[in-house]
């Protein structure tokens, strides 16, 4: 449910920086906010094309229609498809100049096959199934934002990176998950040999420390980032959020597997929180754009400061 939460703030987020929706659709999401949890969710990956960060446009056809757009394609891990009230479907217009947009699908739309294929390694509640769109219509004001086709279109990965922020913060979340059980184990521990807790030896009390340090420092970057976002501080950059995402999810990976590591074989039996925390921070490098995509944006920037 977080990593859903999380991806509907970031939708809120980006259209409160750059008014894109269409006023009197964006104010309906809000009423019914009002009233109950809304869920959004940008739905963007395709069979064929994969990650639209590595560039591309997309397959999936938006045709006209006489009131408005039908959309027929497929994508990929739609995360929280089965209770989103809104997917926001990235599809190719059939114009004869042809446009690339975001169209605002009701989650209980006519045409919406979910095919259940989610079966991951990690965050498995998440419920990122694959859907099929079959002709499905909306009305002429369900487009978000539309362009030409053509380079342009195409996703930018430094646009809006503050919002991978929150992605950052559920991982480190999962990762002091791990930490409080290490903790646990290590106070409740007592081998017949040692004849006290394992808290007591240097060998987990460094690595507690190591575990510590890699947490606390992310959690530094991450949540003094969303400070300066929150804060409309124009000097944070999108290349130093995409530079905090990238060590908090490195910090909290190597975290987690070093209390793997100090437990065992125990902290891989599937009784053991530890080894569902273990496989959810998998999924941390996984989110758009990965670390490669990123940290060419962060060294691009870094170069050309220094001309």
């Amino acid at each position: 449910m977080a990593l859903i939460a999380a991806m509907s703030l970031t939708v809120h987020h980006r259209q409160a920086v750059r008014p894109h929706w269409p006023e009197e659709l964006y104010g309906q999401v809000l009423a019914s906010a009002a009233e109950r949890p809304v869920l959004l969710n940008h739905v963007r990956v395709e069979p064929e094309l994969g990650s639209p960060a590595r560039g591309g446009l997309p397959r999936t056809v938006a045709r006209r229609t006489a009131t408005g757009w039908s959309l027929t394609g497929r994508k990929r891990f739609a995360t929280g498809v089965e209770g989103l009230d809104w997917l926001l479907v990235w599809a190719t217009t059939d114009e004869p100049t042809p446009r690339v947009g975001t169209f605002a699908i009701p989650g209980t739309a006519t045409g919406i096959e979910i095919t259940h294929r989610w079966d991951h390694l990690g965050l498995r509640a998440s419920g990122s199934h694959d859907i099929a769109l079959h002709e499905v219509e909306i009305p002429t004001d369900s487009v978000v934002d539309i362009a030409a086709h053509g380079p342009g279109a195409e996703q930018d990965n430094r646009a809006g990176a503050a919002l991978h922020l929150p992605l950052a913060a559920l991982y480190l979340g999962v990762a002091r998950a791990a930490q409080r059980y290490f903790h646990r184990f290590a106070h409740e521990r007592i081998p017949a040999n040692l004849g006290h807790p394992v808290a007591r030896t240097e060998r987990f009390r460094r690595a507690a420390g190591e575990i510590a340090l890699r947490l606390d420092s992310a959690e530094q970057l991450v949540f003094g980032g969303a400070e300066r976002v929150d804060a409309a501080d124009d000097t944070y950059t999108p290349e130093l959020a995409l530079g905090a995402r990238i060590l908090a999810d490195r910090h909290a990976v190597e975290a987690v597997g070093l209390a793997i590591r100090l437990l065992g074989n125990p902290g891989l039996s599937r009784d053991n929180p530890l080894e569902r925390h273990f496989r959810d921070v998998q999924c941390a490098p996984v989110h758009a754009p990965q670390e490669d995509v990123a940290l060419l944006a962060v060294g691009s920037r870094a170069l050309e400061g220094t001309r």
